[in-house]
């Protein structure tokens, strides 16, 4: 699919176009989608033509060795590096790179990055409540206002996190895996469509892994989720399709066992 394929409508902001979340088309193709994408940096090519498309729903494992691009990826898909060239969409209908960060975070899109970031000194319910998508901008407020239906929020959202019995425990105290799960849980209250998870099991002991794959596995379909990992075997348990990045491109997509027997991904990542 090229760019001029794609049917891109909205408001004109002189910004570029723009579409709201509430009518992000994804009915007619991938939720996001790359294309002919180059970003270099002091004459090295961290993207170099790449063209990645990500389906509504998809949980999307992207792999690939040190310098293939990943961050990068996820750098230019959120605004804080724009590309040399090439396109950049979320549905058919924004242009994320004539957008802001913040713009970008408005229209639907989390990144939750490998070290967790937490209020600390906060409950874990106070964190939730901060991270509510909400016009109001003072903290009391949130704590001492909220109503019914933003509470209900923050107990769903609990419930799917597995946080419920921790609710009124300070965030410091968790563990290493039950913040990172805090942490997707605020990524949650923001109301996203696509969430961009980086090594989200690093440094998780086997039982978390577990459960955050169990976690990923729940909410893909309601969301979209982009997940850059280098554990092989969590990788197997929460995705059916996968991306191989190399040298700024992709270098070959597919199940994870079709990749095991790909000689060009057991050469550059791999290893035999």
């Amino acid at each position: 699919m090229k760019r001029e394929d794609w049917n891109v409508s909205g408001e004109t902001t002189g910004i570029g176009r723009v579409a709201s979340l509430d009518t992000l088309d994804i009915s007619h193709g991938p939720i996001l989608y790359l294309e002919g994408v180059h970003v270099s940096f002091d004459g090295f090519k961290a993207l170099n033509d790449l063209t990645l498309a990500v389906d509504a729903g998809d949980l999307h494992c992207i792999i690939g060795p040190n310098g293939a691009g990943k961050t990068t990826m996820m750098d230019v898909i959120t605004g804080k590096t724009r590309p040399d060239a090439g396109a950049v969409f979320f549905g058919q209908t924004i242009d994320l790179t004539a957008l802001s960060e913040a713009q970008i975070a408005a229209t639907g899109i989390g990144r939750k990055f490998q070290k967790p970031t937490v209020f600390e000194a906060l409950t874990v319910f106070e964190n939730l409540a901060l991270a509510m998508k909400t016009d109001k901008g003072v903290w009391a407020s949130l704590v001492f206002r909220l109503s019914g239906e933003q509470k209900d929020k923050i107990d769903e959202t609990l419930e799917v996190i597995r946080l419920t019995e921790s609710a009124h425990r300070l965030a410091g105290l968790l563990s290493h895996g039950q913040k990172q799960w805090l942490e997707i849980g605020m990524l949650l209250m923001q109301e996203p469509k696509l969430l961009l998870l980086d090594e989200p099991a690093a440094g998780m002991t086997d039982e978390e892994t577990e459960r955050s794959g169990e976690l990923f596995l729940s909410l893909a379909g309601d969301y979209s989720l982009v997940v850059v990992e280098h554990d092989i075997a969590f990788i197997r348990q929460i995705s059916k399709k996968v991306t191989v990045l190399h040298e700024g491109r992709v270098l070959a997509e597919g199940s994870l066992d079709k990749l095991q027997a790909d000689e060009r991904v057991v050469e550059v990542y791999l290893g035999r």
